[in-house]
């Protein structure tokens, strides 16, 4: 599911493993090993979805806090999980990202967080 889907599974491993506890630090740690950039390192949408799914608390092993000032990208990442709960079969993300925002343009990697998570088990339903 593309750089930011790894990096978001990475960060959850890492938390369920010991290494880190807070949600940010893991995703940093995730996108400093995973990420060749430091652009990529630090794009903000993909890890405010990430971070809005943990403050959320619905992600496996991660309890509600206060972890991201972000609404919008929260947001996207939360709508996202509401449309493949009622869902047989997964969109694609930019299926995904259009039924959520309406546009026709490329997600910021938001879609690749949720779907990677979706897919890997790690989304508490």
């Amino acid at each position: 599911m593309g750089k930011y889907g790894d990096c978001a599974v990475h960060a959850v491993k890492l938390i369920e493993n010991k290494h880190e506890k807070e949600p940010r630090l893991a995703w940093n740690l995730a996108a400093s090993s995973l990420m060749e950039s430091e652009a990529m390192k630090n794009k903000g949408c993909p890890r405010a979805a990430f971070l809005g799914l943990c403050e959320e608390g619905m992600i496996k092993g991660i309890p509600k806090g206060r972890y991201t000032r972000s609404t919008k990208n929260k947001g996207y990442a939360l709508n996202a999980i509401k449309i493949l709960q009622q869902t047989s079969k997964p969109p694609t993300r930019d299926e995904l990202w259009r039924e959520i925002t309406g546009y026709n343009i490329v997600h910021n990697g938001q879609m690749d967080v949720v779907l990677s998570l979706w897919h890997n088990g790690l989304i508490l339903k």
